[in-house]
């Protein structure tokens, strides 16, 4: 790493919280692959190299090698490596398939109207907490077969799992401990019985990676929705031209979703441990090493991208990682693009003059690995 590097991690670090894409763009020009001596980790910038993180699950693996303490969460597939990984993962596509993801449209459709009924005809309302946040929550909560009173129980919880709250964490595997219970008597058509049954049958789910898998489910669920509709609507005011397109011609929805998602990537960064020594970007990482894998860097590199730093609304292909790749591509990534269609298909359709209040001063998610807004004042 180069000294002057060393001497502004600080403030560096700090930047990323908020926006840390300019700072993105001269570390891969300048040190793609260093060290860390803060975060104690290995930072990695460029495409090729973020992407072969997340591929080569032999030499980065996702499983923490000495964890503090076995946690509800590192019992989850997300922390594991082939063959449990493989194991894991394939139990759970069999009840969340993509099939049963689209067979939801109808009834996210209807939760999203129902939520624009409410703010249409106002001047001023907040876009996340009025529509982005609550239909991912309501749908994830629907999915798992979560009661309606317990839902905003779920998001402040989903939300402290994100800035690494401890509480948080205990909270939600205390209530899905007392869930599972629940279900195991009186079964549902919920996804928790659907992986109880598949528990019961003999599958190879303990019941600690039963409580991990619904608490993944429901962060990711929630929180990476979110932040795309979010997003989106930060990037629409960056770039008005572009949403007074997409308003002419909606048929460029799910371009411009993935170029959303390219451009202010939900999750910026992800960790992978080195199993043995390696070569990346001409440095030697020893074994036994945290990676972190800068997503939203290697989604700006001017060698994989034409114009990395503009949003262009239809840009194709466009082969981000915000999902990831390899093994560990998002499992809910079909559910998060439908939600993302769906609500922002409405809000062209129905709050056509929405943009961001040019007065609000707006407060990003204090977390280095998740970029979003806390709050979002639209006008109408």
């Amino acid at each position: 790493m180069q000294p002057d590097h060393q001497s502004t991690m600080k403030e560096q670090n700090s930047m990323l919280i908020g926006n840390p894409f300019p700072w993105y763009a001269q570390m891969r020009r300048e040190s793609p692959v260093f060290y860390d001596a803060e975060q104690q980790s290995w930072m990695v910038f460029r495409y090729e190299d973020v992407k072969r993180v997340f591929a080569d699950w032999q030499i980065f693996s996702s499983q923490i090698p000495h964890p503090p303490e076995q946690t509800d969460l590192t019992q989850s597939f997300i922390y594991t490596d082939p063959p449990k990984h493989q194991s894991l993962r394939s139990l759970v596509a069999k009840v969340f398939t993509a099939r049963r993801v689209e067979e939801l449209a109808p009834r996210i459709t209807q939760i999203t109207h129902e939520l624009i009924d409410k703010v249409q005809g106002q001047n001023h309302i907040d876009f996340m907490h009025d529509l982005a946040i609550p239909l991912p929550v309501i749908v994830i909560a629907e999915i798992l077969g979560v009661p309606v009173a317990d839902r905003a129980d779920f998001k402040h919880w989903s939300d402290g799992i994100v800035v690494s709250d401890p509480a948080a964490l205990q909270a939600m595997a205390d209530y899905f401990r007392h869930l599972l219970k629940q279900r195991r008597q009186h079964s549902g058509k919920d996804l928790i019985s659907n992986l109880i049954a598949a528990h019961e049958a003999g599958e190879t789910l303990t019941a600690p990676e039963l409580i991990a898998f619904c608490i993944v489910l429901l962060v990711a669920g929630n929180e990476t929705t979110t932040n795309l509709l979010g997003n989106a609507i930060l990037c629409f005011n960056e770039y008005p031209e572009a949403f007074a397109r997409l308003k002419r011609s909606p048929q460029l929805l799910p371009l411009a979703i993935e170029e959303v998602l390219r451009y202010r990537s939900s999750v910026q960064g992800m960790e992978r441990f080195t199993k043995v020594e390696t070569q990346l970007g001409g440095q030697m990482i020893p074994s036994g090493q945290m990676v972190l894998a800068w997503t939203g860097a290697a989604n700006r590199d001017e060698t994989q991208f034409d114009r990395p730093d503009e949003f262009v609304i239809d840009r194709d292909p466009n082969p981000h990682l915000s999902f990831g790749n390899g093994i560990h591509f998002c499992l809910g990534a079909p559910l998060a693009r439908l939600e993302g269609k769906i609500m922002l298909s409405a809000v062209l359709e129905r709050l056509p003059n929405l943009r961001v209040d040019p007065n609000a001063a707006l407060e990003f998610i204090p977390s280095m690995a998740i970029h979003g807004v806390k709050s979002l004042p639209v006008l109408l």
